[in-house]
């Protein structure tokens, strides 16, 4: 696990630097600045000594990447596609968008987490990522070449094909865990994998997410869970937001989810961007946000690990990220001044209106 973007951003360049073969790549956001030129200038790079490169971005999330940028890359020998560039002609469908975040190297090592190529996870933004080896990065593979040649994924149709994805053999001490993914319209396979987990809690259900605001389904087993003696914790963040108004949508939630015992924090140093969860010896760490849209309509994936001494470094992160929040108690909340509770509402009829309209 590499916590912090000072952690994963040098060891994901390093490991395209080491590219021999092939670099694959998959990210919902990438917008022109000084991190999207580094990793521009890397893949580059990669290309003129014979590396093969993929790079599948969203068609909604790279709107900011300039033309020349797409330029570059292109004449340098990078392959390009776009997940569902939004159009006219089909509003519903550009609901749906790619979020996941992916990197694999010559189909030996895989990265993933919340990370994009834009300038905010240079400094502003807590994220991590997690390096993954063995037997699932095969599996990271295969989840690649499935939207890389969906019918919704345009450009660069003469690309050289991608290579076929090769099964690793298990690592020495190495641990059990799995690639979990959403494919979008409503089928959400790390939405039932949480749900199944929340339920056989048994210790401890920790959540980190961005965009809090969670089905209905979601809320009760939180609830559930938390009346029946587990510790139920959830790391959010604090005024320090991109999307304030999806923090109040959410907050309307907390007193619930207080009242049957939950423990809400809500991370101060700045926006925390992070998604993973923590239940007992179990966590899930990826792209994935705990709102409609993920849960719903994006294609998503996670890396999930079962394994003591990986959620001991888990429980640790999430201990540390504790100490710098600001817990939420109930009778604070309750107290809270009206024009507050006033904005919680609006947002949260706002949210609940447009979920009605999917």
């Amino acid at each position: 696990m590499l916590p912090e973007s000072r952690c994963f951003l040098p060891a994901l360049f390093e490991a395209v630097e080491q590219a021999q073969e092939s670099i694959l790549i998959e990210l919902y956001l990438m917008e022109s600045g000084q991190l999207a030129n580094r990793v521009i200038e890397a893949l580059l790079a990669a290309a003129q000594r014979g590396v093969s490169v993929y790079l599948l971005l969203d068609g909604f999330g790279s709107m900011g990447l300039a033309q020349a940028d797409r330029q570059r890359l292109t004449q340098g020998g990078v392959w390009l596609r776009d997940f569902n560039p939004l159009a006219w002609h089909s509003l519903a469908r550009n609901v749906s968008r790619d979020h996941r975040k992916l990197v694999v190297v010559d189909q030996r090592i895989a990265f993933t987490g919340g990370f994009g190529a834009v300038d905010e996870f240079l400094e502003a933004w807590f994220e991590l990522a997690v390096r993954v080896e063995g037997p699932v990065v095969a599996d990271w593979v295969r989840l690649f070449r499935s939207v890389w040649q969906s019918p919704l994924t345009k450009g660069a149709r003469e690309a050289k094909p991608l290579m076929p994805p090769v099964d690793g053999e298990p690592l020495a001490g190495g641990a059990r865990g799995r690639v979990i993914w959403g494919r979008g319209y409503r089928f959400q396979a790390i939405r039932l994998s949480l749900q199944d987990r929340i339920t056989s809690a048994d210790r401890r259900l920790w959540l980190c997410t961005p965009y809090f605001v969670p089905t209905l389904g979601l809320r009760w087993r939180l609830q559930r869970a938390a009346r029946r003696g587990v510790d139920v914790r959830l790391l959010l963040p604090g005024s320090a937001h991109d999307h304030p108004g999806v923090r109040y949508a959410g907050q309307r939630f907390y007193a619930r989810l207080l009242q049957a015992g939950v423990r809400i924090h809500e991370f101060q140093p700045g926006f925390i961007h992070a998604k993973f969860v923590l239940v007992d010896d179990w966590a899930s760490l990826g792209s994935c946000n705990f709102d409609h849209w993920s849960l719903q309509w994006n294609l998503e994936a996670n890396q999930e690990v079962e394994c003591a001494a990986f959620a001991e470094d888990v429980r640790q992160l999430f201990e540390r990220n504790f100490a710098v929040s600001r817990e939420i108690h109930l009778q604070e909340w309750q107290e809270r001044p009206w024009w507050k509770k006033a904005r919680t509402w609006l947002y949260g009829s706002l949210d609940s209106w447009m979920t009605r309209l999917r």
